[in-house]
């Protein structure tokens, strides 16, 4: 158990207090001529480098801070020359931006300044064992005693000896957002996350969008595709999605009708189909013929029980394959004035929706919906494998959909379908005794998605839902994407914990800085610099950042591109 007198020891002092401002402290350093830092045991202190996280023994509480600059005076910079070789005394000044205070009796962090330092008090470098605690002491009400479900993330970076874990609730109780550029550590941190959860009695579903995590296998793991991915996870089941799990806005999500008169007609397509499948028995040929037609039957069908409301419902079902001969029998006249036992003659409306009817057809026959609209004879359903998930003992369901294309906007349309079912379930309740984890790979080709025109737009926001309001129906997301700007402001400030991998571009960081009040740019400023495999764990719970060295996933996650070297070498002759 670390105590005050072991995270301010006298070989950890590396200068004292000579200026004092309501952000930024300097401090004289008293080692910084030293050719290098020093090493205490096995691990290593920098004792004044640039990044190094330090303490200031105040009069009233310990400061905690982070080197961001060091410099010397003007007037003696002509001290370091060629031949410097660091064996003499420097006046070296550090900057020190302040992140927040450390009670001296229970050590809890918390963030702010409590008080500030006075000239002429102490610096130390902080100790990697405080470090890897202040997760979890900067908790309210810190007893010291363990908790009983911690994930072990890693080490604190730059310094192997040291392990960090971190409850779930605090990487997962506010949502959670997995960030990084390409070749940052993303996909490692994700698949070092489920190999934690998976470590416990946890319910997690993984959407993998790209295939990359069929890696993870176990006794413990359900996978499941949808079409025909190049490559599967052993064991892998393939499922359909029922078209009756998708909504009326789903499906002119798809199909897109154009102009003033496609989308009308789509419309009143539908819900005549709904008419069918609520009384089939009215209707043996599956759509309602209307051109020339008398509205006995029509009337018949409204009439019977709730279907009057029904139809009207956006989650009652239909066959869509009826919707282009249906669409047909709606393009008909209104009916005259003086014959309201008839629907009218055909109208020219049907060549406005000509083009509909071919998207439609279209959207039907391709490869990328074949899981919907033409699965293989004997399929088991997405749905019934998603519900035996909750309620069984497993504890990873992984859903692969990197064979669903992007053409008809099919793959926002799914991936948005299977967001909407979860929601579903968590607004009935089903997750408020287990909590479920829904880890969303390539975030950024699901969130803030609008389809169609100014006539007809729909936004994709199954997954906006759940960071909005699941969290208090035990639904919690966490978001993994390389490109945090293509993220909605109003998604991302919903992410109550952000680790964040090396991130280069300037938008990105900005993004970071505005979701994350707790990041400042001193902070951000770190983040292009950021190892492989290093990320800064920052948010409401985690007002210190902190750096941390992931671990190695014991399953790594499939995602090397091809290997230019061996392909592209030339056999020797």
């Amino acid at each position: 158990m670390i105590s005050l007198d072991g995270i301010l020891a006298s070989n950890l002092k590396i200068g004292v207090v000579s200026s004092v401002s309501a952000h930024l402290v300097k401090t004289n350093l008293a080692h910084a001529g030293n050719v290098s830092g020093q090493y205490l045991g096995h691990n290593r202190y920098g004792k004044g480098e640039v990044g190094e996280l330090v303490l200031i023994e105040g009069q009233k509480a310990v400061l905690l801070g982070r080197i961001t600059e060091v410099t010397l005076p003007d007037k003696d910079r002509t001290e370091i020359s060629q031949d410097f070789a660091g064996s003499r005394q420097i006046d070296a000044i550090g900057f020190i931006r302040l992140l927040g205070s450390v009670n001296p009796q229970s050590l809890r962090v918390t963030a702010g300044v409590s008080s500030y330092p006075r000239l002429g008090d102490r610096v130390y470098s902080a100790p990697g064992e405080f470090i890897s605690q202040i997760p979890l002491l900067t908790s309210t009400g810190v007893d010291g005693a363990p908790p009983e479900v911690s994930l072990k993330l890693g080490h604190v970076a730059g310094d192997g000896g040291f392990p960090i874990a971190v409850t779930p609730e605090k990487i997962f109780g506010r949502h959670c957002a997995i960030l990084g550029s390409t070749g940052g550590g993303k996909s490692w941190t994700t698949s070092k996350l489920v190999e934690e959860c998976r470590s416990h009695a946890a319910k997690v579903v993984l959407i993998d969008a790209t295939g990359e995590y069929r890696s993870l296998i176990g006794d413990d793991t359900v996978h499941c595709h949808l079409g025909n991915p190049l490559h599967q996870a052993d064991g892998s089941t393939e499922v359909a999605i029922p078209p009756t799990s998708f909504t009326e806005s789903d499906f002119i999500a798809l199909f897109q009708p154009s102009g003033k008169t496609q989308g009308p007609k789509l419309r009143e397509a539908i819900k005549s189909l709904r008419l069918v499948n609520l009384a089939p028995d009215l209707f043996p040929r599956h759509i309602v013929w209307k051109v020339d037609q008398s509205k006995e039957l029509y009337r018949e069908a409204m009439n019977r029980g709730n279907n009057a409301r029904l139809v009207g419902n956006p989650n009652t079902p239909f066959n869509p394959r009826y919707l282009v001969p249906q669409l047909v029998q709606e393009c008909c006249y209104p009916t005259a004035f003086n014959d309201g036992e008839r629907f009218g003659s055909a109208s020219n409306e049907i060549s406005h929706c000509s083009s509909l009817m071919t998207r439609i057809l279209g959207v039907m026959e391709s490869p990328s919906l074949s899981c919907v609209f033409s699965p293989a004879a004997g399929l088991s359903s997405f749905v019934e494998q998603l519900d035996t998930f909750i309620h069984g003992d497993k504890t990873l369901f992984r859903v692969c959909l990197s064979s669903i294309g992007y053409e008809f906007n099919a793959r926002e349309v799914v991936a948005n379908v299977i967001g909407r079912l979860l929601l579903q379930r968590a607004r009935a309740e089903v997750f408020r005794r287990k909590p479920l984890i829904t880890i969303l790979d390539e975030a950024h080709n699901f969130l803030g998605k609008t389809v169609g025109n100014e006539d007809d737009l729909q936004n994709l926001d199954a997954f906006e839902l759940i960071a909005k309001e699941g969290r208090k129906y035990g639904l919690n997301i966490c978001l993994a994407t390389q490109r945090p700007r293509d993220i909605t402001e109003g998604v991302l400030s919903q992410m109550g914990t952000l680790l964040v991998h090396r991130l280069t571009n300037d938008r990105d960081r900005e993004v970071v800085e505005r979701a994350c009040g707790e990041i400042d740019r001193s902070a951000a400023a770190f983040l292009p610099n950021l190892k492989q495999g290093e990320v800064a764990m920052v948010g409401v719970d985690f007002p210190i950042p902190v750096t941390i060295q992931i671990g190695r996933p014991s399953q790594p996650p499939i995602s090397d591109g091809p290997s230019f070297q061996s392909t592209w070498a030339r056999p020797q002759i």
